[in-house]
């Protein structure tokens, strides 16, 4: 519709909308974090549902203490290669439609460990991130800033077509294997249809 006629018709109290639209409004302001951390950014994700930032003015008010309740995982810390099953089994757990914020250098990359033979060099390696948070540790306003870009994201995906979102198409995975306790290393050490490491070109 012309948005100068949609404009018009709001004047007169008519409001247009589609279906989609309304789709995605009730699930960008229903967004319920699984309520779960792994380290010092923890801290950082509980300061921002509390009363100075309130994280429940953009609709995550209820932290889910069961994935089966949850939709938004927030990796908050740093992924030991002995967590990092568990968190993969989180999320395997987690409904559809389903989102992963990665909070911190630590969950982005391994951080200042990323050198430690016990720390997962980043999450993305086994599940898929939505949107990744800079810092050490981040503070609540760049959580805040993150929910607002998943809002964003979520606001402007479509119902159909070859750019609709994972949970709308069935060849799509909605749970990704968990790597087990190798001899020296997780088995497998990335999911392949996720992560690659970087080629050298020379």
């Amino acid at each position: 519709m012309d948005e100068g006629l949609r404009s018009e018709l709001q004047k007169q109290g008519i409001f247009t909308t589609t279906l989609e639209e309304i789709y995605n409004w009730g699930r960008k302001n229903s967004v319920w974090p699984l309520g779960f951390g792994l380290a010092c950014c923890a801290i950082e994700m509980i300061a921002a549902s509390m009363s100075r930032w309130d994280l429940a003015r953009f609709g995550a008010e209820v932290f889910r203490p069961s994935p089966r309740q949850a939709d938004l995982m927030i990796v908050a810390g740093t992924v030991t290669k002995k967590m990092a099953p568990q968190v993969v089994r989180l999320y395997n757990q987690m409904p559809e439609p389903k989102y992963v914020i990665a909070m911190g250098a630590c969950a982005i990359s391994g951080g200042p460990f990323k050198q430690g033979y016990n720390v997962l060099k980043g999450i993305d390696r086994y599940i898929p991130v939505d949107v990744h948070i800079p810092g050490c540790p981040p503070r609540p306003e760049a959580l805040l800033h993150a929910f607002i870009t998943l809002q964003r994201k979520i606001t402007e995906q479509q119902l159909t077509g070859p750019n609709r979102p994972r949970h709308l198409r069935r060849d799509a995975p909605s749970e990704f294997p968990i790597p087990e306790y190798g001899a020296h290393d997780l088995v497998p050490p990335s999911h392949p249809g996720l992560w690659r490491p970087p080629g050298l070109v020379r």
